[in-house]
């Protein structure tokens, strides 16, 4: 049992970065008194749902330079933080509480087991060997700062104290925290959804729904970065990795703008007009009284191809060698920069991601500790930090997780 001595910890929240800055904790100081308070009734809820029930844990991406690459906001904070814990210690972790994790040909890490029950499992007897106490329904409404304790008023009205406070409670859209927040001198940088998926309606693709293409690319008009990897159309329009980044490095844009834009999509990735008029002009040559419809220039699952050979102008029953320059030009200007109308998003709720949160520039890295409140810590979500789809949000979970659970228990 910790003596009246020991020094008293609070976790606001019991997700991903929660738990991993607890147990961090706890076990680097066996006496130290580590409470996780959870507003909700379950703890680890993103984590049991997170890559369709599987829990994508991290990725496989081991250089701090190039990993903190994939964050829209927090990339330059971040880098500095992934020297100090990175993938590589995330394998690790698990692999000493006997989970092994699993690399994906994309490089998604898994559990062996595809189940996010693993992860949970882990979490919950690491954190009962360490001593964690866990509790649920107690949601923070008020956080006061007095000589060198922090007071938490709860929504019951009930109280308690502690030396270190560390708020990992999440996104903060709609949480009373953000007033509780601020109220400490913190400034929330504005909430903005990321990793949507686009709703479009446009008869290219209507009929179409379930088809994807691995290796396209997708931007933003009229001047966006494109990002790469596999599209797919749905009922709604569009979804898949490559739309799901671009949600992310244009979230605050695309805000702005009601989610109401234009994308270009290059169905063949990175291949140029030019390229694939020099590709057609092979097929003309070599295979000239084969049907357009029947010749599909790339991996483009057939009734896509078949839909944009129409909507180019092209016939049913013309061959390679009929194909005129205008209609080829069509073909071209469908395949490799198509516009398609945005009219809104889709996000699942339970998954909602968030650019915006607390200001990085008043966190110091080193330590997550707040650079203007002594012995209050962030990690997670909570902080103006996103990544792209892949497993990084959980990789920047645990490493400000890691990184705050070490300075917790400092003097």
């Amino acid at each position: 049992m910790p003596s009246e001595f020991a020094k008293k910890i609070a976790v606001i929240g019991g997700g991903a970065a929660g738990f991993f800055a607890a147990i961090t904790a706890a076990e680097a100081d066996p006496k130290a008194e580590v409470t996780v308070y959870e507003k909700g009734n379950s703890f680890l809820t993103k984590v049991k749902i997170s890559g369709g029930g599987r829990c994508n844990v991290t990725h496989s991406c081991f250089d701090p330079a190039i990993l903190a690459k994939h964050y829209p906001r927090g990339s330059r904070e971040l880098r500095g933080a992934f020297h100090r814990f990175q993938p590589h210690d995330t394998i690790a972790w698990f692999a000493q509480r006997g989970v092994t994790l699993k690399t994906e040909p994309d490089g998604r890490m898994f559990p062996d087991t595809d189940s996010s029950q693993t992860i949970i499992d882990c979490f919950m007897k690491a954190a009962s060997d360490a001593g964690v106490t866990l509790r649920t329904g107690m949601a923070v409404k008020e956080i006061t700062r007095s000589e060198n304790t922090f007071q938490l008023t709860f929504g019951d009205a009930s109280q308690t104290t502690a030396d270190k406070l560390c708020i990992t409670s999440g996104s903060l859209k709609a949480s009373p925290l953000t007033t509780a927040i601020e109220a400490l001198g913190h400034t929330v940088e504005p909430l903005a959804p990321s990793l949507f998926s686009f709703n479009v309606t446009d008869p290219r693709t209507e009929g179409l729904a379930g088809l994807s293409v691995q290796t396209a690319s997708v931007r933003a008009l009229p001047k966006s970065q494109p990002q790469h990897g596999p599209i797919l159309i749905t009922h709604r329009g569009f979804s898949g990795p490559a739309i799901l980044r671009l949600s992310a490095w244009e979230a605050r844009t695309l805000q702005t703008q009601d989610y109401r834009f234009e994308i270009s999509i290059n169905w063949l990735g990175t291949t140029r007009p030019e390229q694939l008029r020099a590709t057609l002009a092979t097929l003309r040559a070599d295979s000239g009284k084969a049907l357009v419809k029947n010749r599909i220039p790339g991996d483009i699952p057939r009734r896509l191809w078949e839909r944009l050979v129409e909507v180019s102008g092209i016939g049913s029953e013309t061959q390679w060698s009929q194909l005129t320059k205008d209609k080829e030009t069509a073909l071209i200007r469908e395949l490799t920069e198509g516009t398609y109308k945005v009219t809104g998003k889709t996000t699942n709720k339970d998954e909602f991601v968030t650019c915006g949160g607390v200001r990085l520039k008043e966190i110091d890295f080193r330590t997550m500790e707040s650079r203007l409140v002594p012995g209050l810590h962030f990690a997670g979500e909570c902080l103006d930090i996103d990544g792209i789809t892949g497993g990084f949000n959980f990789q920047a979970a645990w490493t400000g997780g890691h990184i705050a659970g070490l300075a917790l228990v400092e003097p």
